[in-house]
């Protein structure tokens, strides 16, 4: 190619603005790289005190108990001003360490390593959550098309096979988000999360169930059961991500709160409507383990998926169930406390 004298002098100018915009990004890359090692200094040292911290006041609550038997009422007021400030902490080193590096537990190490996954801003957390719950739309939506469709139109085994490994696929992608998400300070109650693991090792057995008589018995019982779960998951889905909206508008709600597939306590203003459709759902549970255990007693079962599958949804039975109770049951108790004291 050939250069007239007037644009090899464009280039050369074009070189030397490149050139000094060059020696600008190495600056800012060097001052970029110094600023993390200051931040990660400052992480380990906010988690060594904070580790400090929970250690003085464990250690300080015990010697106050101590030494209440002595004290004039004065001073007890003053120590009970100082235990109510000590219940206020661990909530307040909670949202501190949610902003820091951790050990990740021990399904995120097993699937992850030692990658740490704590995201540094509210933004970054927030629309992590987001993209979560945006996911779960996505794939209940589509659950709910596809048991419908092996449900009632599609009668194939592959076409079993390609729906229960996407409830595999979608439940352990699920359990991992959600260890992400607790680890950057969503708090989800335990049995909710675990709940996940089961459906996930539930789905896993039903997807290596093979073709026979036992299996098309359950079949149609059991992609029943998926559609209307999906559907029950899609209405939790959509009045939850409104309620969860109104409350943080009004202060009352964390931003890193998530859509359950259960009952909460923050959920009793305005979806007590869905507990219906929990507990239908909880009593399927329990109804399709134990037609699979009656099936697990006829003489030509030979299949140890039948009475595995019939194991996990029992117990998805009794944490579903015990769950919602116990959270209603406690929610009329504070209510009955509360109408007393007024």
């Amino acid at each position: 190619m050939l250069f007239n004298q007037t644009s090899l002098a464009d280039c050369l100018q074009e070189w030397e603005g490149l050139e000094k915009d060059f020696q600008r990004v190495q600056e800012t890359h060097r001052l970029y790289k110094q600023k993390l090692e200051e931040v990660s200094k400052l992480q380990d040292s906010c988690s060594n005190a904070i580790a400090r911290q929970r250690k003085k006041l464990k250690e300080l609550t015990v010697s106050l108990e101590e030494c209440k038997e002595t004290l004039s009422t004065e001073e007890m007021n003053a120590i009970d001003g100082i235990q109510e400030s000590i219940k206020d902490r661990p909530n307040v080193f909670f949202e501190m360490e949610s902003f820091l590096p951790k050990k990740n537990g021990l399904y995120l190490s097993l699937v992850l390593g030692n990658v740490n996954v704590t995201l540094l801003n509210k933004h970054s957390k927030f629309a992590y959550k987001d993209e979560y719950e945006k996911f779960k739309l996505v794939l209940t939506v589509l659950l709910l098309v596809f048991s419908f469709t092996c449900r009632f139109i599609f009668s194939y085994r592959a076409l079993d096979a390609l729906f229960n490994f996407l409830l595999v696929w979608y439940y352990c992608t699920l359990t991992i988000r959600e260890s992400i998400l607790i680890s950057n300070g969503s708090r989800i109650k335990g049995w909710w999360v675990f709940h996940h693991y089961v459906f996930c090792f539930l789905s896993g057995v039903m997807l290596t169930w093979p073709e026979g008589i036992l299996y098309q018995m359950f079949r149609n019982q059991f992609l029943t059961y998926c559609l209307y779960q999906s559907f029950v998951q899609f209405l939790q889905y959509y009045y939850q991500s409104g309620c969860l909206y109104r409350l943080r508008a009004l202060g009352e709600s964390h931003n890193m709160d998530l859509t359950v597939e259960g009952f909460q306590s923050w959920m009793w203003r305005g979806l007590t409507f869905l507990l219906p459709f929990l507990f239908f759902g909880h009593f399927w549970q329990l109804y399709n383990g134990l037609t699979l255990f009656r099936m697990a007693q006829l003489p030509e079962c030979k299949e140890w998926q039948v009475s595995m599958c019939g194991c996990s949804y029992l117990v998805l039975f009794m944490g579903n169930f015990s769950t919602t109770l116990g959270v209603v049951y406690h929610k009329y108790i504070h209510n009955q406390d509360k109408s007393k004291s007024l």
